[in-house]
């Protein structure tokens, strides 16, 4: 048999030079509208790559590349994109504005109802809060990979109001244990969790910016929640001003519930249970060590910022509007750092806003003493810079995992993270016992909490890009 019978076998160059053809970068059109592309790696690619026969693949070989996921492209904005933005917004302005309110409800419950009760006891209703709005995580990440946000936030949203109203009748500790802590915990877990997870299926070059600009939501709520409490307190009592915040959160998680929504098919085979092996990734543990210092610190603030103020000799009145210059730094600092960090490197950023907490910890808090400048000064600066901390927090754990499995790398990071919001402001309340009502141990401890989130979120960058200050990570 001749060659002519046979046909002529092609050489490696003409084959590459055909294969080029068939791999190239994504249809013009995608790139004009700006979207962007997560994998570069094709499947023809991948699988001359594994084998340089110009023959046939067997069955096998044939399904295990269909098997292998499709690169996916990502929109990076349009309207789809933003509403699903915008309802992220709300859901966080309704849960972490109830979050950045504890101080609020911390003073006041301090000096009313709870007020035979120590500050470590009541900073435990709170710090339970924060704990399960946190830890419930480990399972609400994975069911979001599997099934997406629909359900959660719906039960999230009947948890929340239904606390939040619950809260508005309490009179007892167990009572506020239950509304406060239990169902506000749960129903803030549900909804954030999902809120934060659907932004990275609609964004990957601008999931910093995107994820910063939803975050400022809790600094809205942070700021309207405690001036509207403050007022409505005394003009109508407790009752009726927390039922209604209660109506406006009502508002705010419906838009949540129509707007938030996934985009990416659920994980092939995916479970709804968490994977503690995720901690054999050195960044991703080192990165869990870092978020663990920063909540444990962060906490101590917000909840204290007020009573602190009172402590010191400031008017009340304007004690209580402290919290709220707090969350207005916060605001800027939830999406600006974000917007940078895109351009400038995820764990850049987050190490240098960390380091201007600790700044503003040890060089103007500690020495205050009660001024009220440099009160005012502290929270603004503060504000800002723990409002990166927490929008930039998971978009660096988003940045170490593919998108299909961020709701389960987030959650478990979370998980871990909520034991530091258990034990932060009770431990806080205990050391201000000790001191006698001074603030200098509590003010040293928040900044020690600094100083190791600093050291984790370090360390993690440098395994990755080693120490130069210039590159990009």
């Amino acid at each position: 048999m001749n060659t002519s019978q046979m046909g002529e076998q092609p050489d490696a160059k003409s084959f590459d030079s055909q294969l080029g053809a068939t791999v190239e970068s994504p249809e013009p059109s995608l790139v004009e509208k700006g979207a962007t592309v997560a994998e570069p790696e094709t499947k023809a690619r991948r699988h001359i790559s594994r084998s340089r026969s110009y023959f046939p693949p067997p069955a096998q070989a044939v399904q295990e590349e269909e098997d292998l996921p499709c690169e996916e492209t990502y929109p990076e904005g349009g309207l789809a994109a933003y509403l699903v933005v915008l309802g992220s917004f709300a859901g966080m302005l309704a849960c972490f504005g109830l979050m950045n309110t504890v101080g609020v409800f911390q003073a006041y419950l301090s000096r009313n109802q709870l007020a035979s009760y120590s500050e470590s006891e009541i900073g435990w209703i709170f710090s339970l809060y924060v704990f399960l709005s946190f830890f419930c995580g480990v399972q609400i990440g994975p069911v979001f990979d599997a099934q997406g946000p629909r359900w959660l936030i719906l039960a999230g949203s009947i948890c929340l109001i239904a606390g939040v109203m619950g809260v508005a009748e309490s009179t007892k500790y167990y009572e506020f244990i239950i509304t406060f802590s239990v169902l506000g915990g749960l129903g803030t877990s549900l909804i954030f969790t999902p809120a934060i997870s659907a932004i990275g299926h609609w964004f990957r070059a601008k999931r910093g910016a995107a994820t910063g600009l939803a975050a400022t939501g809790g600094s809205v709520g942070g700021v309207i929640f405690p001036l509207m409490l403050q007022k409505l307190f005394i003009n109508i009592g407790f009752a009726w001003a927390t039922r209604i915040m209660g109506f406006i959160m009502l508002f705010l998680v419906i838009l949540a519930n129509l707007l938030i929504r996934s985009r990416l098919p659920p994980k092939p085979h995916g479970s709804v249970w968490p994977d503690f092996s995720i901690f054999g990734n050195r960044i991703f543990a080192l990165t869990t060590a870092s978020v663990f210092f920063i909540e444990w610190g962060l906490f101590i603030p917000i909840s204290y910022i007020t009573l602190y103020s009172i402590r010191y000799g400031i008017d009340e009145q304007f004690s209580y509007q402290i919290i709220t210059i707090l969350n207005a730094g916060s605001f800027f600092g939830r999406w600006t750092p974000g917007y940078f960090a895109d351009r400038f490197g995820r764990f850049n950023t987050l190490v240098v806003t960390v380091l201007l907490c600790l700044v503003s910890v040890f060089a103007i808090w500690l020495p205050a003493n009660g001024n009220v400048a440099a009160t005012v000064v502290f929270s603004l600066i503060f504000g800002f810079a723990s409002g990166s901390n927490i929008s930039l927090a998971p978009v660096c754990v988003g940045q170490l995992c593919d998108t299909n499995e961020y709701g389960r790398w987030y959650a478990t990071c979370y998980t871990v993270v909520s034991f530091s919001c258990l034990t932060g402001i009770p431990l806080a309340g205990q050391i201000l016992s000790i001191d006698g009502g001074s603030y200098w141990g509590l003010i040293i401890f928040t900044g020690a909490c600094y100083v190791a989130a600093l050291f984790f979120c370090t360390m993690a960058r440098v395994l990755v890009v080693g120490p130069g200050l210039t590159k990009i990570y």
